[in-house]
């Protein structure tokens, strides 16, 4: 096995960013790849104008790539409002006027992930009542994936970067999305594997893998430390996605790396172009 049997979809928030959004599918089909992911793209708005969305959807289908994943609102990423439906008031309102926005964005171009935030810990709320916002908005979310066909991704983030995340290892994730499913009945509610937010948490990744595999909706990959492309780093991604495909996932892997200080479109030279057309 290895990296030439892998899905792999590009993630267009965090690569191709010296490009303008609309270029950036293009770009990438341009490197050989075929699908690609996005935090929510427009970073002040939950509920951009229809002319926008459209703009964006266009570009995806001329380019010939498919959206794999989507992030509902979570303001700008990074950042100190990273995740916005776990925060009583305007944030929380913002994440809700989005869900069903983003959700007909994804059915628009056949998406069927869609992933939420948690929120961080604010200074002065009640992190319990934290918790009993961020089921009820998760809630609804699910329940608005589900209309599209799509699953729910509640992913661990690590605490170096996120101190104020609560969501900072893998047990932490899958007992929120098992908390989701329980409250909806719909058991859409599935773990995104971040390998490099999880290395950097300092968890036994071949163990995570093992246990939460089946519980995965979605994965994503950069090297540790600097999050990277693999081969910058230390971690064994190679080794990591063959435990994962012989658990039997067979899902997306997302590529959510930086590209260092050349152009995006010079940061996949570990991987052959042959193997970045998803099959």
């Amino acid at each position: 096995m290895g990296f030439a049997d892998q899905r792999f979809t590009v993630n267009l928030s965090i690569l191709f960013t010296e490009l303008p959004l609309l270029e950036r599918p293009a770009a990438a089909a341009a490197a050989g790849f075929t699908a690609v992911e996005l935090w929510w793209p427009w970073v002040d708005s939950p509920t951009p104008e229809q002319s926008e969305l459209d703009a964006l959807r266009r570009a995806v289908e001329d380019a010939g790539v498919r959206l794999t994943g989507l992030n509902f609102y979570a303001g700008r990423l990074p950042g100190p409002d990273r995740g916005a439906l776990s925060v009583r008031g305007a944030e929380s309102e913002r994440f809700r006027a989005n869900v069903d926005v983003a959700a007909g964005f994804a059915a628009s171009l056949g998406c069927t992930a869609l992933n939420a935030l948690y929120g961080n810990r604010v200074a002065g709320m009640d992190p319990a009542e934290q918790d009993a916002l961020a089921l009820e908005n998760l809630a609804l979310a699910a329940r608005a994936a589900d209309r599209i066909g799509a699953v729910l991704l509640v992913e661990a983030l690590n605490a170096p970067e996120s101190p104020l995340y609560p969501l900072v290892s893998a047990p932490a994730a899958v007992e929120v999305a098992d908390r989701v499913n329980e409250a909806t009945g719909l058991g859409n509610a599935t773990f995104l594997m971040d390998l490099y937010h999880l290395a950097m948490n300092g968890e036994d990744l071949p163990a995570v893998i093992e246990r939460y595999a089946a519980r995965t909706g979605h994965v994503q990959i950069a090297d540790n430390p600097g999050r990277g492309a693999p081969g910058t780093g230390s971690l064994p991604l190679e080794d990591l996605l063959d435990r994962l495909a012989k658990a039997g996932y067979g899902g997306w892997v997302g590529l959510e790396y930086k590209p260092g200080d050349s152009p995006s479109a010079e940061a996949f030279e570990w991987l052959p172009r042959e193997a970045r057309a998803a099959r």
